[in-house]
């Protein structure tokens, strides 16, 4: 006689699952910040507002995920990264309107729980929090059979932020004459990812193969490189009353991220070349045979966060931003728009 039937049996295990919670609490508790004292488990993440003393806030949100990045850390066995990027492409986002990032959750969704690959991609969560002053206050895993390739799962994030009413950006007195700052990403960070795939598909390299571009490291291990976070450098500036705008150089490229803060009668002129087009960018191009335009619509080719601020005023962002450990460089203004949003001269 066969044995009774039970949720186990039918692919899903509440054990493993009470495991990964038990495991991942430290995790957690490693990100607390004022304002988020609670402990996990409960039915909802707790956040005390009023603890972090602003005076007008209006909160900002963000939810995104990582794409088909996730596909090389199938391929790959690297699990602990992705979950930085899964931060990265939220707090970026929310950075972007002056936001201070105060919280975040994350969904993770799988066929079947792995607890060590699940703790993996968590405790990256929890470094991407750590790294952007968030708190980690929730979650949700999801045990799906059925849904998912065994060894495959899917990420979401949702991220919380705060900022005074009076310093949303972009500011209104953004106008022509303006600096454009380009402050250096670490690599392709979290989109353009198909695209990456057949380049290698065409180029016939493996994930395990020597990386054409990175010296003593895998294609896998160079590609996989996280997400930058930009909060903290970008929140000094903030504080010091510098940009009137920001723009996260995400999926679109410089082509469409920047348009999104700007007025209708500005356009933002990129000096091509003025900027370090990384080594992993100019192997894409060349390899997948791409047109530099089709490069700067799909990926950040380099710049992963633009600012903008008053030409007198950009000495000063610069310094202060390596201050804060970032590589930035001044890569164009604006113009009164005569046509393009987004015009990119010296090509």
């Amino acid at each position: 006689m066969a044995g009774k039937t039970s949720y186990k049996s039918a692919g899903v295990d509440i054990d493993a699952g009470n495991e990964l919670v038990s495991r991942i609490k430290p995790l957690a508790k490693s990100t607390r910040r004022v304002g988020a004292d609670a402990d996990l488990g409960g039915f909802g993440g707790l956040f005390d507002l009023a603890a972090c003393k602003y005076k007008d806030p209006v909160l900002v949100s963000a939810n995104d995920g990582v794409g088909t990045k996730l596909m090389l850390a199938f391929s790959t066995g690297i699990h602990d990264t992705v979950g930085i990027d899964l931060v990265a492409m939220c707090v970026n986002d929310l950075v972007v309107q002056g936001a201070e990032p105060l919280f975040f959750l994350d969904y993770f969704a799988t066929g079947g729980l792995d607890v060590e690959k699940a703790h993996d991609v968590i405790k990256g969560i929890a470094e991407g929090c750590r790294q952007a002053g968030a708190a980690l206050i929730g979650g949700e895993t999801a045990e799906m059979p059925g849904m998912y390739e065994r060894g495959h799962y899917d990420l979401a994030g949702f991220a919380v932020g705060a900022v005074e009413r009076d310093k949303i950006l972009p500011r209104g007195d953004i106008k022509a004459g303006d600096a454009i700052i380009g402050i250096a990403s670490s690599g392709v960070h979290s989109n353009g990812f198909s695209l990456v795939r057949h380049v290698m598909k065409t180029s016939g390299l493996e994930y395990d193969a020597a990386a054409p571009f990175a010296d003593g490291k895998t294609l896998g291990e160079a590609l996989i490189t996280p997400t930058r976070i930009y909060v903290k450098s970008c929140l000094a500036l903030c504080r010091a009353g510098l940009p009137k705008a920001f723009a996260h150089i995400t999926g679109g490229g410089f082509v469409e991220n920047i348009p999104r803060v700007l007025p209708d009668n500005l356009a933002a002129k990129i000096n091509y070349g003025s900027w370090e087009f990384l080594p992993v960018f100019k192997w894409l191009m060349d390899e997948g045979n791409i047109d530099v335009m089709e490069m700067l619509r799909t990926f950040n080719c380099g710049v992963g966060m633009i600012t903008v601020v008053a030409k007198e005023d950009a000495a000063a962002a610069l310094d202060l931003l390596k201050e804060n450990g970032e590589n930035a460089v001044l890569i164009g203004e604006l113009t009164e728009r005569s046509g393009e949003a987004v015009e990119i001269i010296g090509l």
